[in-house]
């Protein structure tokens, strides 16, 4: 069953947007987009950059800038983990030697 649900008031840059989503994600989008609107103000402050949608395109930039660097960062974690757990082979041939 498909239910009808009334949009999350979301704001940005002191302008309401209304979004629709699943009832089970919509604290997560809240806090999304509380931190686009925080990169979007911090922006905006340096008074570089005018216009609502320049603005939002540098924010959305970082965003994807610090998404690829923790994406980075997950994959040396991964591997320097996997490296250094030794295998159930290993562990049984360690403590046989």
């Amino acid at each position: 069953m498909n239910e009808t649900k009334s949009p999350i008031k979301v704001h940005l840059l002191g302008k309401e947007y209304p979004i629709v989503c699943p009832q089970d994600e919509e604290h997560e989008l809240l806090i999304a987009a509380r931190y686009l609107d925080d990169k979007m103000r911090q922006i905006r402050d340096t008074g570089r950059v005018f216009g609502a949608e320049r603005i939002a395109v540098m924010a959305a930039l970082n965003i994807a800038h610090e998404f690829i660097q923790l994406q980075q960062q997950n994959r040396l974690l991964s591997a320097g983990m996997s490296e250094r757990i030794p295998t159930p082979h290993e562990k049984t041939d360690a403590t046989e030697g």
